[in-house]
């Protein structure tokens, strides 16, 4: 794809791609966003939403189970870690609602190409995703289908165990009618930071 033996043609992708990489990182956000933003802590189970420095709501979550540490490839069941923005919403989900966050970013990106996780290929396909506001590749060695969503099935034995454990395979779970209330308060391009 890029030949060695051609190092301004090199340079010119390189650049090309870290220019549309910081304009998407850098840049105003077109979407319909809330006045609201999400924080999410891992550690603490929570999820608070926050307009400016004041804390609306406050909802307890489950995250993924693969522990701690941020997200890195696809099935290692960790919920990842940095600034992130809701780009879709699926009301037919098996977790009974699902908001997709923009997972991988563009910093998940530039860690996966610098580990050779994936090809530069990929990594220009997701800057221009975040470039254009649309979701970025879905199905790339870093994983994908990153979200917020709900329990599905509300049995006695799913909320003990959404109670006691993180159970996700990398998502943030709240219970049913949790998610419903979080859905007054976000839209397409809400923020969502994850933190340890």
């Amino acid at each position: 794809m890029y030949e060695k033996s051609t190092p301004a043609l090199w340079r010119l992708f390189t650049g090309i791609s870290f220019s549309l990489a910081l304009t998407a990182v850098t840049g105003s956000h077109p979407c319909s966003a809330s006045d609201y933003e999400l924080e999410v802590s891992k550690s603490k189970r929570v999820l608070l939403v926050k307009k400016g420095p004041k804390v609306e709501r406050r909802f307890f979550v489950s995250t993924g189970r693969g522990g701690s540490g941020g997200k890195s490839k696809r099935g290692d069941r960790k919920t990842p870690l940095g600034k992130y923005r809701i780009v879709d919403f699926n009301e037919n989900s098996q977790f009974y609602y699902f908001m997709q966050l923009d997972y991988p970013s563009i910093k998940d990106a530039f860690w996966g190409l610098k580990n050779r996780m994936i090809s530069r290929r990929d990594f220009d396909r997701i800057v221009l995703a975040h470039r254009f506001h649309e979701i970025p590749p879905q199905h790339t060695a870093l994983g994908g289908l990153i979200g917020i969503h709900g329990l599905g099935s509300m049995t006695a034995e799913r909320l003990r165990i959404h109670d006691s454990l993180d159970w996700t395979q990398g998502c943030i779970a709240l219970t049913n009618q949790e998610i419903n209330e979080l859905r007054h308060y976000v839209g397409v391009g809400t923020r969502v930071v994850i933190t340890e």
